[in-house]
């Protein structure tokens, strides 16, 4: 607790971003700063005294990605509970983070996804695999049971001042159409520590389990790769593939978790069977289709590409944002946006043997634009040739490879 101190809170204030949403109490980050030193000051002395209590969260219902109608919920702490909150998650994390295991890549200082992607791709190219478990776990942050995320933070944890708090943090309640309601179990997704103890769960449950137990109990080669809930599971020996399948699914109910059975997929995945022919599956990791190809010697390899799902997800966003924008924002201001988020989308999909699904993206989306761009005003005034010009004054990013799997290859060969 002697962590939570005035400097610590307002680096934490300096990190938070201002233009994220408010939460029940709708004070932002610019008004909570006016007074800043005073409101730390105020903040500590309730924290002290175990006055503080956190306040209830705004939930706000987030639309799924390839699912129409479906959402999922997001939960908006106060802004003096973020600072508190992402306090508690930087103790953590240095308590944690020289704990976790390399399969792990979600939400931990200097990894991402670009990083899970490119360890998943080279253990395809250089090893034997045969088969892949596809994993889906089923509300994962709402099904964490709280006595058991208790039990493994006492593991480590002595300070009980310190749990109590990461008690009231999961007590505090969601607002959800103006009734507060208080769950018994779940860690409450939006909250800035929210990603660590759910690391701090999946890696007690899954990642030491595998590698000390399932490991030993296994006749071929197999490997972890985990991205907070999203993970996949490279087996030799299907028989593997099938004992795992099952004791994952025990030992994540033992500890009040569970597989989406409609989701959690063996997929056969052997370059040698694809050699001689036979039909493989392919399955989906963090955005990316990984499916077998051909290499342009006529080999089978790895490949990846940009889901369909996500595909058509990241062009329906476009879609809604182009028909909500098309009138508020002039052609230059609009196309300025347009190309920012060209170059997002390109930064994090442009990855090797991805090039004609990016190109895919960016000819569906100027498509959309320009016809929201002929219905301002009720009538089409602009051609597409008077469209193309403008684009070839004002271009957009040229297509490259921002993430490169090549050098994997050749140190697997050497």
């Amino acid at each position: 607790m002697h962590l939570y101190n005035g400097e610590s809170l307002t680096k934490c204030f300096q990190e938070l971003d201002g233009k994220k949403a408010t939460g029940s109490d709708k004070v932002n980050k610019e008004e909570y700063g006016r007074n800043l030193t005073r409101n730390i000051e105020t903040l500590l002395e309730r924290m002290k005294r175990m006055a503080y209590r956190p306040g209830p969260m705004r939930e706000v219902l987030i639309p799924k990605e390839g699912k129409r109608g479906a959402t999922r919920p997001l939960a908006i702490a106060n802004f003096e509970d973020k600072l508190v909150q992402k306090m508690t998650g930087k103790i953590l994390e240095s308590i944690y983070e020289p704990t976790f295991l390399d399969c792990s890549y979600g939400f931990r200082p200097g990894r991402g996804c670009h990083d899970a992607i490119r360890a998943l791709y080279g253990h395809l190219f250089s090893q034997p695999v045969n088969v892949v478990i596809d994993v889906d776990l089923e509300n994962f942050f709402g099904s964490i049971r709280r006595d058991i995320a208790d039990a493994i933070l006492r593991d480590r944890i002595e300070d009980g001042r310190f749990l109590r708090y990461i008690h009231r943090l999961f007590r505090a309640g969601i607002l959800r159409d103006g009734e507060l309601t208080v769950n018994d179990e779940g860690v409450p997704q939006g909250s800035p520590a929210s990603p660590i103890l759910a690391n701090i769960i999946a890696d007690y449950v899954i990642d030491k389990w595998f590698e000390t137990t399932v490991k030993t109990h296994t006749s071929g080669k197999i490997a972890l790769f985990r991205y907070c809930d999203d993970l996949v599971i490279c087996c030799q020996s299907a028989n593997d593939a099938e004992r795992i399948h099952r004791a994952l699914k025990n030992r994540l109910e033992k500890y009040g978790l569970k597989l989406n059975a409609d989701k959690t997929r063996i997929v056969q995945f052997s370059r040698a069977r694809s050699v001689q022919g036979e039909r493989q599956g392919s399955f989906d990791f963090l955005g990316f289709t990984f499916y077998l190809g051909r290499s342009r010697k006529g080999h089978s390899t790895v490949k990846l590409r940009t889901s369909r799902k996500r595909l058509k997800s990241k062009l329906k966003k476009v879609n809604e944002w182009a028909r909500m924008m098309r009138s508020k924002m002039r052609l230059p201001e609009l196309w300025k946006t347009f190309v920012a988020k060209i170059r997002g989308h390109m930064a994090y999909y442009g990855v090797s043997f991805n090039q004609a699904m990016v190109c895919t993206f960016i000819r569906k989306a100027k498509f959309i634009l320009f016809k929201w761009l002929n219905r301002r005003g009720g009538k089409r005034r602009l051609t597409w040739e008077k469209f193309d010009l403008y684009m070839r004054n004002f271009p957009l990013p040229g297509l490259r490879v921002y993430h490169k799997l090549f050098a994997l290859q050749i140190q697997a060969k050497g």
